[in-house]
C-alpha cells in the first residue's frame, strides 16, 4: 500500500520457491511465445525491463481487471519463462510475489527492437540481482506511487480525463540527466484538462535530510542548462518528517542563484486517506514550498501549476528535458497506461529435462 509501504529493515531474505514445471528457453518455444503473448503481455514485458521490478499487486492494479486473472496469467508467463519471480521473506505479514524479467522476455523484447539480447542490455543474474539488493525496498516504493496514479487514472470519471503520460525509471533518469541529477522517477500527469511534469525524489525516512537538499542546486543547474523549468516533487513518510524537510528545503532553495527555477512541492503518505477507495498522489496532498502569506494550502497534483504561474505546461518537445544533449537511449520507455489486449490460448508446459 501507498500509505504504509514494506521497509527494507523488514525484509529477511527469501522464502523458497516451489517447483514448478516450466519451459525450455529454447528458439522453438521463443518462436510460439511470438504469437502466443498479447500486448498486454509485451506491456509487462517492457515495464519490467525498465522498472527492474513489480510486485504481484503492482501489476494487477496497473492492468488486470482483478487480482485473480492477473495471478493466472503471471503464472503462464512464469511457467513461459517470460517473467521471473522471488518472494521475500518478512517479519510479519506475507510479501507478494515480486516478478522481474526472464531470459525468454528479454528476447521477445529484443525481437520486437531488432536488436541482439546483449545490446538490450540484459543479463538474467543482473535482473534478478535485484532481490538481494539493499534498494529493493525504495524500488517497490516508487513503482507504488506511479501504481496509484495509474490506478487513480483507470478508475477516474470520463469528466476527469486522468492519465499518467510518463514514468521513467531511476536508470533511465540517471542515463538522461546524470551529470547533473539522478532524481528517483520523471512524470507526467494529466487531469481535468491540466497537465504538469515533474521529477520525484522519493524519501523512506533513512536518508539524511541534507543529503535531499542538497540535491536542489543539480536540479537548478539542469534548469540553467536547458532552459526548461520542471517542478521537484518530495515525497515523504509522514507529516512530522515533511516539516522538518521543509524547512531544511526552504533553507537551501532560497540559497540558490534563481530559485524560481526549481519549484518545489512536499506531500506526505500520512496526509492520504487510506480509507479512500483509490488513494494516490493526485489527491490534495502537495504543499508548494516557496508559498507565502498566511498558511499555505494543500493542492492535488494536476492543480500544482496554479501555484507557479511561470511554470509552463509540458509539451512533446519539452517532455523529459529532451532538449539536453544526453546519450541516445536504446529504447523509448514504454507508455505507463496498459494497452487494451485480448486473452490468447494457453501455452502447453513442458518440464525441464
Amino acid at each position: 500500500m501507498i500509505t504504509n509501504p514494506t521497509r527494507q529493515r523488514v525484509l529477511r531474505g527469501h522464502k523458497a520457491a516451489r517447483p514448478t514445471p516450466r519451459v525450455a528457453n529454447t528458439a522453438d518455444h521463443q518462436a510460439v511465445l511470438a504469437w502466443r503473448l498479447t500486448p498486454r503481455d509485451r506491456w509487462i514485458i517492457r515495464m519490467l525491463h525498465e522498472h527492474r521490478v513489480l510486485t504481484s499487486h503492482q501489476i494487477t492494479a496497473l492492468a488486470f481487471p482483478s487480482f485473480r486473472s492477473g495471478r493466472m496469467r503471471l503464472r503462464e508467463l512464469f511457467q513461459w519463462g517470460v517473467v521471473d519471480r522471488f518472494q521475500p521473506f518478512i517479519t510479519l505479514g506475507t510479501a507478494p510475489m515480486h516478478y522481474v524479467l526472464a531470459p525468454a522476455g528479454a528476447a521477445v523484447l529484443a525481437g520486437e527492437d531488432g536488436l541482439d539480447v546483449k545490446e538490450l542490455g540484459y543479463r538474467h543474474d543482473r535482473a534478478f540481482g535485484i532481490a538481494h539488493s539493499l534498494r529493493l525496498a525504495h524500488t517497490v516504493g516508487v513503482a507504488e506511487w506511479f501504481t496509484a496514479l495509474v490506478d487513480r487514472a483507470r478508475h477516474a470519471d470520463a469528466a476527469e480525463r486522468a492519465a499518467l503520460g510518463a514514468w521513467w525509471s531511476e536508470t533511465r533518469c540517471a542515463r538522461h540527466f546524470g551529470d547533473l541529477i539522478k532524481p528517483d522517477a520523471y512524470g507526467r500527469w494529466a487531469s481535468g484538462g491540466q497537465e504538469i511534469e515533474f521529477f520525484l525524489e522519493y524519501d523512506f525516512g533513512t536518508e539524511v535530510l541534507a543529503k535531499l537538499t542538497g540535491k536542489l542546486t543539480g536540479y537548478a543547474a539542469l534548469a540553467a542548462a536547458t532552459g526548461i523549468t520542471t517542478p521537484l516533487l518530495v515525497w515523504l513518510p509522514t507529516s512530522r518528517r515533511e516539516a522538518t524537510a521543509r524547512r531544511l528545503l526552504h533553507r537551501a532553495w532560497r540559497d540558490l542563484d534563481d530559485p524560481t527555477s526549481v519549484p518545489v512541492a512536499t506531500a506526505a503518505a500520512d496526509q492520504l486517506n487510506p480509507e479512500a477507495t483509490h488513494p494516490s498522489p493526485a489527491d490534495s496532498v502537495w504543499l508548494p514550498l516557496d508559498a507565502s502569506g498566511g498558511a499555505p494550502a494543500r493542492r492535488a497534483l494536476h492543480d500544482l501549476l496554479g501555484a507557479w504561474p511561470h511554470v509552463s505546461p509540458p509539451t512533446t518537445e519539452t517532455v523529459g528535458n529532451a532538449g539536453l544533449g544526453s546519450p541516445l537511449l536504446i529504447a523509448p520507455p514504454p507508455a505507463p497506461m496498459p494497452p487494451a489486449t485480448v486473452r490468447g490460448p494457453s501455452l502447453p508446459v513442458r518440464e525441464r529435462r
